[in-house]
């Protein structure tokens, strides 16, 4: 079937309004692996915006020494074999050339050393938060509290009947959009890790220990992370799901969350299991 450039204009015009639309309206779709992927998951932010973009640099370095790299491969393979070059040459130095290559590669080191630590330094300086979320990380499951916000707590459990899959849970934990979130962490018996990818974040939660973190999402949506420590026979089956809302969604969940766990902790797993036990 031929399509006419009038039609074929129309689609490409369909297709471009679409996509801004979705880009404009607000709601993100899920960040979380795809089939085939090989670029980073999309930035959702500051943090990542800026992961992704020293990945880029380091790209293009990489990339411009593999090259030239292979440059002089090649002409050393022509210009020098015993066919072409009969009589070798006896040149024992040459100081251009080893300045060149002393000095070259300390200048690439700079390059990337100035991003990387100011990276470095953006990830760890936690500015003032405007959320904290305590994560637990548990034989093989988390658990989220919520200290500023009337101290309740759940547990967040892979849930079998829920898309994705091995990365839907029964409950996420939820934070709004646009607001600096601190995540402190822990173990509660052996070494776990929170990782979501496309804020940009992963720490080790240790038992004893407290770690933290943050992130500010600039995207409202859902964000799925794993555990990213080898923590057991159920290691793959502890996904960190994050639902990012706006300020009114948040305060309408808290005020829910508040009478579901705060006042019935026997709604939480390990309660449950507690009770079981006795």
């Amino acid at each position: 079937m031929k399509m006419s450039s009038g039609q074929m204009g129309r689609r490409l015009l369909g297709l471009t309004v679409a996509g801004m639309t979705l880009a404009a309206g607000g709601m993100a779709l899920a960040a979380q692996p795809q089939p085939w992927e090989m670029t980073l998951q999309p930035a959702a932010s500051p943090v990542m915006e800026n992961i992704i973009s020293f990945h880029n640099l380091l790209l293009v370095i990489i990339t411009v020494i593999t090259l030239f790299v292979l440059a002089l491969l090649v002409i050393v393979v022509v210009k020098f074999n015993a066919k072409a070059n009969p009589v070798p040459s006896r040149t024992t130095h040459n100081t251009l050339i080893e300045v060149a290559w002393t000095l070259i590669p300390v200048l690439i080191l700079v390059a990337i050393a100035v991003p990387s630590f100011r990276l470095l330094f953006q990830q760890l300086d936690i500015p003032k938060a405007d959320l904290t979320v305590k994560a637990t990380g548990k034989q093989w499951y988390w658990s989220y509290a919520y200290p500023d916000n009337g101290k309740f707590e759940f547990d967040s459990l892979l849930a079998q009947d829920k898309q994705p899959r091995l990365l839907g849970v029964d409950n996420e934990m939820v934070v709004p959009v646009n607001k600096v979130i601190r995540v402190q962490t822990t173990g509660a018996d052996v070494i776990h890790a929170f990782a979501v990818p496309s804020f940009g974040i992963k720490i080790d939660s240790i038992p004893g220990r407290l770690n933290e973190t943050w992130f500010k999402a600039t995207k409202v949506g859902m964000y799925y992370g794993q555990c990213s420590e080898l923590c057991g026979k159920d290691h793959a089956f502890m996904p960190i799901a994050v639902r990012v809302v706006n300020d009114q969604e948040f305060a309408t969940w808290v005020e829910a969350a508040k009478k579901k766990y705060a006042t019935n902790p026997a709604n939480t797993f390990a309660a449950a299991g507690s009770q079981a036990a006795q």
